[in-house]
């Protein structure tokens, strides 16, 4: 063996920069599943049926066009770490060199490059070329943009691909159509709407489930909602099916929730696009020539495309930036544990009920009910960010740390400090009032910040201005928001602070450490 060909859970791309100028003789294809990736946080059973049965596709696929795969399936072997695995077969076949394109996991690279070094096997770091932008090209970019700010890198890739440019001018006459994009429904709901597309569970995916509930069975989530993509074809089906049935009204309602219907307007090709299933390119390319097709409005043409090219990639080169030193940041000081509802959403709180249960059964969320829902009540609570990077990384299908780190620290918790976003995303229950029908049966009124029926997150909300007046009363974006507390007398700014104690007192005495096993 001349090359042992690494392939990690979320690189299922044909065209990866792992698999040039392979020799099908002599160069080895290595994939394995072992139980430290599904338990180093505790995993939702769909996420690890999903990169299993993803994985073991694409193994076969492989094979069939005549490359030597080593596949270690779950349960058939001893291996607890990947680092195990690859120990036991380097002592095996003995390779020259070990070749992995850029891992999604700073700990998985931390962890390849160590077991390569005390084996003296040498190591090919390849760049992924699945990305638009590259690591190497991200920090050049970063040097002349001295704030980082998502809005001037969207621009950079926008005038890079020509993605919606007519002669270095957006289409449309603006960059971004965001505030034409926050619609909520009427009292009458969303109306009717497609089914999530399901897919027919193969041999494969069956003998995961199993082998999921064998191994996994105190994990949080069931295994028998299969509704993502783990196929190439699959995945290219569900994107033409989005832009049939759901882009052209995705714009004007990305940001609305409702009840019973978790899924609404959203694509739902995060999974395909972070397990490499689908590329940006291609999804922008079918995006753009449904613009074109007139199929879809400018606003959710926008929208759609700045989250593929413009998010999607801001948080990938802020990742590799700044790790490993990312994942410490804590510039709030936040320390409280996650109370113990999210991972049963056992609360009397509709939105955070609703939002959670969904997420059980399917382990999918849309962005707002991930940073305005989820999110925010723990940042308003005050839970330690890495307890909550922790539960998003187990929690949700689509969550590799390159992406979902940034999301959670930066845009979420603000616990980088205004490195990633440029205010804390903070808002009291009318926020979620206002977007959804939750709070139309839930017995906690939006509008009050104390007593009984009070709204715990607008109690949170006023009590989180209160503890951070000083960082943020002159803070230009929400400056606005700290002046209202003038509004709010002493003895009323002291009810507040006690009934929110009161509410940390309960979260906390409902917490268990349940984060890492």
């Amino acid at each position: 063996m001349k090359k042992l060909i690494v392939i990690l859970g979320d690189q299922l791309n044909l065209d990866s920069t792992a698999l040039e100028h392979l020799d099908t003789q002599q160069d080895c294809v290595w994939m394995a599943e072992v139980p430290h990736e599904s338990e180093h946080v505790w995993s939702h059973k769909a996420r690890i049926v999903l990169f299993l049965s993803a994985m073991r596709n694409f193994s076969k696929t492989l094979r069939k066009r005549g490359h030597w795969v080593i596949y270690h399936k779950l349960g058939e072997h001893q291996f607890t770490t990947l680092a195990e695995a690859l120990a036991h077969d380097f002592r095996k076949y003995n390779p020259d060199t070990l070749t992995v394109v850029q891992p999604g996991d700073y700990r998985v690279l931390e962890s390849i490059q160590q077991v390569c070094t005390t084996h003296n096997i040498a190591i090919d770091i390849r760049s992924d070329k699945h990305f638009l932008v590259d690591i190497d090209e991200f920090r050049d970019w970063a040097r002349d943009d001295r704030q980082l700010r998502m809005e001037s890198f969207y621009r950079y890739v926008r005038k890079k691909t020509g993605a919606l440019m007519d002669n270095n001018k957006p289409i449309g006459g603006q960059w971004n159509f965001d505030q034409e994009n926050r619609t909520s429904f009427s009292s009458q709901g969303p109306g009717i709407l497609l089914k999530p597309r399901t897919i027919k569970a193969n041999t494969t995916t069956v003998r995961v489930r199993l082998a999921v509930d064998k191994a996994f069975t105190a994990h949080p989530g069931s295994t028998e909602n299969l509704i993502w993509p783990i196929t190439r074809t699959q995945a290219q089906e569900a994107l033409h099916e989005f832009i049939d049935n759901r882009l052209y009204s995705f714009g004007r309602y990305q940001d609305a929730m409702w009840t019973g219907h978790p899924f609404l307007f959203h694509s739902r090709l995060s999974t395909a696009l972070n397990l490499k299933l689908l590329s940006p390119a291609e999804v922008v390319s079918a995006t753009l020539e449904a613009w074109n097709k007139q199929q879809a409005p400018i606003q959710s043409v926008e929208g759609f495309i700045r989250q593929v090219i413009g998010w999607r990639e801001f948080m990938h080169g802020i990742y590799w930036m700044h790790m490993p030193d990312y994942i410490e940041h804590n510039a709030l000081g936040a320390n409280l544990p996650l109370p113990d509802f999210y991972w049963s959403a056992a609360t009397d709180m509709v939105c955070l009920h609703e939002t959670i249960g969904q997420i059980l059964q399917y382990g999918y969320a849309h962005h707002i009910q991930r940073l305005m829902v989820t999110g925010l009540f723990a940042l308003l609570l005050g839970v330690d960010p890495k307890k909550v990077h922790e539960w998003y990384l187990a929690m949700f299908v689509d969550a590799v740390e390159w992406v979902e780190l940034p999301n959670t620290l930066g845009m979420s918790q603000y616990a980088d400090g205004g490195l990633l976003a440029t205010k804390p995303y903070v808002a009291s229950g009318k926020y979620i009032q206002r977007m959804s029908n939750y709070c139309s049966s839930c017995r906690y009124n939006p509008a009050n910040a104390t007593g009984d029926d009070a709204c715990p997150f607008t109690t949170l909300y006023w009590d989180f201005l209160i503890r951070h007046q000083s960082r943020f009363g002159k803070h230009p974006r929400v400056a606005l928001q700290w002046r209202n507390l003038t509004r709010i007398d002493k003895h009323n700014r002291h009810l507040i602070q006690r009934q929110a104690e009161q509410i940390r007192v309960e979260c906390i005495d409902q917490s268990t450490e349940k984060s890492i096993l």
